[in-house]
């Protein structure tokens, strides 16, 4: 499968809910470049407010890209985006699955809320998929996507 997914996990709490440090956190990038001639893997980017919002990347092979991936009648199907059972808000009406052409990206955008086990501080997660089917050209995420999915919701 031609597929390249650019996986952006942006990390904090509650001392980047405002001033400065939501600021340094909404300037964090939805999307990234990707290397020449990257075909078929999953880019993932991690950036954290304990380490300032650097971006931190990985790249991957497509076992686990935090979706499921389906070619279906030359079309690329995108499911939902997984979401943990510990996240909130719930959602229990999910959008339907994305079906994308050769050539087409999806940007796909969902955030969560989850309270610490021992401290009960909560801490919160932007996720952003960006999911080309076909080739990639290093900056075919840096433009306006095919397809446009916003699971982001009050996290209060």
């Amino acid at each position: 499968m031609d597929v390249v997914v650019q996986r952006i996990r942006t990390s904090w709490t509650k001392k980047s809910r405002g001033g400065p440090g939501a600021a340094r956190r909404n300037a964090a990038p939805t999307a990234f470049s990707l290397p020449p001639r990257f075909n078929a893997a999953l880019y993932e980017v991690a950036m954290r407010e304990s380490d300032s919002f650097e971006p931190h990347v990985q790249v991957r092979d497509l076992s686990a890209p935090g979706t499921i991936l389906r070619e279906v009648d030359g079309l690329l199907r995108v499911d939902p985006p997984e979401v943990s059972m510990f996240a909130m808000p719930r959602r229990d009406r999910r959008p339907p699955a994305v079906r994308l052409a050769p050539g087409q990206w999806l940007q796909w955008q969902i955030n969560h809320r989850f309270v610490g086990r021992c401290d009960g501080a909560w801490s919160y997660r932007l996720e952003t998929f960006n999911i080309v089917y076909g080739s990639a050209a290093p900056d075919v995420f840096l433009g306006v996507p095919t397809r446009r999915v916003d699971e982001r919701r009050s996290l209060r």
